[in-house]
C-alpha cells in the first residue's frame, strides 16, 4: 500500500466564532508510521481529528493529503480519498448485527453491492473471530468485541490514512494491548496513522513520532526516544501538580 503523507500547517479551528480551539497547529504524519498527538484535556486533540476527518472546516491554515488541500472538503470526500476514522468511545449500533455494522463502513459503495460484499468479506477474512459473530446484535458483545467491529468497519473501504481517537477507552488492559498490536500491524502495511490518546505510556510505546499540544498550539515534539523518560512528570505538568 502506498499511503500519502498528511501535512497540517498553521491550522486554526473551533466551534464558536471568535474562540478557536486550535491556534496554529503544525503537524506531519508520514506513511508507515504512527504519529501520536498527546496533551491535557482541552488541548484540541479531538478537534484536530475532526478537521482531518472533514467534520469541522478550518478557520485558517491547510490540511494537505499528499499534494491536495482537503481542508474545505466534506467528510464523505475525505472517505473517498482514503481517510478512515476510529472515533472515541462506543460507536456501534447496538440493535444492528455485527455484519450490518461492518457494512456501514462501506456506505460509499452502497450502489455497488458486489463490491461492498467483497470488501466486507475481505474484512471478515482479516478478523475471522468476527465471522462467527456476524449474526449477533452488536449490543450483545463485550467492549473489546465491539471495538473490533469498529476497527473492521473502518477498514471496509481500505483507507490509506487512519485517524484513531482514544482507542483504549473503556477497555481492559489485555484488550487495549490487542488494539495497539493491531495498530502496529496496520502501520506495517504502510498506512499513515494519526493517533490521539490519553494513555500516554501505551501511545508512546507504539509511536514513531510524538506531538504534544497545549492550549491549541504546538508545545513539544520529537521521536519516541525523546519521550520515554519520566512520563509521570509530563502528566503532572499537564495537571499542574
Amino acid at each position: 500500500m502506498t499511503a500519502p503523507p498528511l501535512r497540517i500547517a498553521g491550522l486554526h479551528a473551533g466551534y464558536v466564532p471568535g474562540h478557536p480551539i486550535l491556534r496554529g497547529v503544525d503537524l506531519v504524519a508520514e506513511a508507515g508510521r504512527i504519529t501520536v498527538v498527546l496533551g491535557p484535556n482541552g488541548a484540541g486533540k479531538s478537534t484536530l481529528l475532526k478537521v482531518v476527518a472533514g467534520f469541522l472546516a478550518p478557520l485558517r491554515g491547510s490540511v494537505m493529503l499528499g499534494d491536495d488541500d482537503i481542508g474545505a472538503l466534506p467528510a464523505h470526500r475525505h472517505v473517498a480519498l482514503g481517510i478512515g476514522l476510529l472515533p472515541q468511545g462506543r460507536s456501534t449500533f447496538p440493535d444492528l448485527t455485527v455484519e450490518e455494522n461492518i457494512e456501514l463502513g462501506g456506505w460509499s459503495m452502497r450502489n455497488d453491492r458486489r463490491r461492498l460484499a467483497e470488501a466486507v468479506e475481505a474484512v471478515l477474512t482479516r478478523y475471522p473471530h468476527l465471522r462467527a459473530l456476524r449474526r449477533r446484535a452488536a449490543g450483545s458483545l463485550s467492549g473489546g468485541q465491539q471495538r473490533a467491529v469498529e476497527i473492521a468497519r473502518m477498514l471496509v473501504p481500505d483507507p490509506r490514512v487512519l485517524l484513531v481517537d482514544e482507542p483504549s477507552v473503556g477497555l481492559s488492559p489485555i484488550v487495549a494491548r490487542q488494539v495497539y498490536q493491531e495498530l502496529q500491524a496496520l502501520r506495517a502495511e504502510g498506512r499513515t496513522i494519526l493517533l490521539v490518546d490519553q494513555d500516554v505510556r501505551a501511545a508512546i510505546a507504539v509511536a514513531d513520532y510524538v506531538y504534544v499540544l497545549g492550549s491549541g498550539r504546538n508545545d513539544i515534539e520529537g521521536d519516541r526516544s525523546a519521550f520515554e523518560g519520566d512520563l509521570g512528570a509530563m502528566v503532572r505538568g499537564w495537571l499542574g501538580v
